[in-house]
């Protein structure tokens, strides 16, 4: 089981959020009761959105796609959040399986 799948016009992703991060960044999975998740670490607090805004822009970036192409599907108040990638499926299969 992976942490990602393929959606009609790109993908989602399982994420697990860790806000005011000493360590920014996406890499590596965490387990959960659902299936792995992907680890993302923010330096933003979870305030006003603040840390959702960071999760996506994290993780366009890891995938090389534009901010706007992410979106919080589920989780908004959760550190165990849901995105979606709009893209090409296939080309963001091969990025994901080199995180």
């Amino acid at each position: 089981m992976s942490f990602w799948r393929v959606a009609a016009d790109g993908v989602r992703l399982a994420v697990k959020v860790t806000p005011k991060s000493r360590r920014p960044g996406v890499g590596g999975t965490a387990p959960a009761a659902d299936g792995p998740r992907l680890r993302v670490g923010v330096t933003e607090a979870p305030e006003n959105g603040r840390a959702n805004d960071a999760v996506c822009v994290a993780v366009a970036r890891a995938l090389n796609v534009p901010a706007s192409a992410v979106r919080l599907v589920a989780g908004a108040t959760s550190r165990e959040k849901t995105l979606h990638v709009a893209g090409d499926p296939g080309v963001l299969a091969s990025r994901l399986n080199m995180l």
